[in-house]
């Protein structure tokens, strides 16, 4: 069960905050409230540190590691990619 979302890139600024930004947007368009979304460095990626990952595609390598679900995105702040693929994580996860 997805609790915890990460996003992260190289220097956990910009680009993450602006993933977790269109995650939270998602998420409540979702409808779903009662999970966490924070961003960060690649550096924090570590086993047990979210439920998912949230990368570009070129860091996808960097979360798979942890045994964790990732998402890997083509355009890192596109809220209609970001959005598909949070759909297709929390749909599977209902299966």
């Amino acid at each position: 069960m997805i609790k915890k979302i990460m996003c992260f890139c190289g220097s956990g600024l910009g680009t993450s905050f602006v993933m977790e930004m269109n995650a939270k947007k998602a998420l409540k368009a979702m409808g779903i409230t009662d999970v966490e979304v924070i961003h960060s460095t690649v550096d924090d990626v570590m086993e047990g540190a979210a439920d998912l990952f949230i990368c570009s595609a070129d860091l996808v390598p960097n979360a798979e590691k942890t045994g964790a679900k990732v998402i890997g995105l083509t355009n890192m702040v596109a809220m209609k990619e970001i959005t598909a693929k949070l759909k297709e994580v929390f749909e599977a996860e209902k299966a």
